[in-house]
């Protein structure tokens, strides 16, 4: 699974990601994260790859000719349907049943704004879907990016040590996932559920299952289908 992620601040992308499961996924070389950094095909001799909106307005814009450079020069190293995404609050929400979709892809390219946007003309031409990570407004993409590609990667094959790892984990089948506990048996007078302690598998999937319910009725009525 490769992440091509057009970015103006590669750095943040790579040392955010250097972590945990994400990194050791990196290392088995089960996923490549290819930062192509914005600012490398500015025609500007100081790497400016911004300017003024026409029409006034605050802020500055994202010129279309060097995002449009960065994309061109992975273009041809990816295949013809390969998704491009443009992280924007104005973009369908991201939520695990897209995370799925896109773990069966081989290469996903990413594209991060910033300042006050990116000139609509390159959106245009090359992004085929737009994502947000939620109904607020962050300095840029990069961090929206970083979420899509660590939820995404939690989902190929081998990322995880064993399947059931994600399997059961919240939003899988639209239920909050159950609580969890660990020693000791009792902590600040709360103890474990006996049920846990039990060694009855057959009851323990049981009392899970009707807390992942309960959970989700309580915490999330907008997922909770009956």
């Amino acid at each position: 699974m490769n992440f091509h992620v057009l970015t103006l601040f590669p750095q943040m992308i790579n040392e955010g990601l250097n972590h945990s499961i994400i990194k050791r996924a990196l290392e088995r070389n089960l996923i490549n994260i290819n930062c192509i950094d914005i600012r490398d095909f500015s025609s500007n001799k100081h790497h400016k790859v911004d300017d003024y909106p026409y029409g006034g307005g605050f802020g500055m814009v994202m010129q279309a000719e060097p995002v449009y450079n960065a994309y061109m020069s992975i273009k041809d190293k990816v295949s013809k349907n390969t998704k491009v995404i443009f992280m924007s609050p104005q973009g369908k929400p991201f939520n695990q049943k897209k995370a799925e979709e896109l773990s069966k892809e081989e290469d996903i390219i990413i594209l991060c704004g910033h300042y006050e946007g990116i000139d609509e003309r390159v959106l245009e031409e090359i992004v085929t879907e737009e994502i947000s990570i939620g109904d607020f407004i962050l300095t840029g993409g990069e961090l929206g990016a970083m979420v899509i590609i660590d939820s995404v990667s939690r989902l190929v094959k081998d990322v995880l040590s064993k399947e059931e790892s994600y399997k059961f984990e919240t939003f899988t089948d639209n239920l909050l996932e159950y609580p969890q506990y660990t020693r000791p048996p009792e902590f600040l007078k709360r103890k474990v559920p006996e049920v846990l302690l039990s060694g009855n598998h057959k009851n323990i999937e049981k009392w899970r299952k009707e807390q992942s319910i309960l959970r989700t009725k309580n915490k999330r009525p907008d997922l909770y289908n009956g």
